[in-house]
């Protein structure tokens, strides 16, 4: 069975479905986990107008908190269930990819993720993460709902 887990969280009520089913599956299988959010590149994060009003340091600091917060939240939620886990947050970089590239550098065996599900019109404008790892990866995913 799986022995190394990767669960993928962006802090959403969604996500944190992901995180508590990764950590139930961790405990009745005793697989590690891995705890994964990403910061997407500035560019992404923000059009040219609030560029201006932003600076790329302040987002780069209200990013790291933001992550800091998701990590710790989701470790948390491991703790209680007694289950250890060590936390990677990856910056400046698309989710997919860095899903993807996290679970290969650290030989995860089980990606576990959150779709919110989107169709249509809506899919294509804000486009599918999931979808996208699922493609990209040879890691086996486990998608949550």
């Amino acid at each position: 069975m799986y022995k190394h887990l990767l669960i993928a969280t962006d802090g959403s009520e969604l996500a944190q479905k992901a995180v508590a089913e990764g950590f139930a599956l961790s405990k009745a299988i005793g697989a590690k986990v891995t705890i994964l959010t990403v910061t997407e590149p500035w560019g992404m994060a923000a059009p040219a107008e609030v560029a201006v009003v932003y600076p790329v340091e302040e987002y780069e600091q209200a990013a790291a908190a933001n992550a800091s917060k998701i990590l710790d939240d989701a470790s948390a939620a491991g703790t209680k269930l007694q289950i250890a886990s060590q936390t990677v947050h990856v910056k400046d970089q698309y989710p997919a990819e860095a899903i993807v590239e996290t679970a290969n550098a650290r030989g995860c065996d089980l990606i576990v993720m959150a779709s919110h599900g989107r169709r249509g019109l809506m899919r294509l404008v804000l486009g599918s993460q999931a979808n996208r790892v699922v493609t990209q990866s040879t890691t086996s995913v486990l998608i949550c709902r």
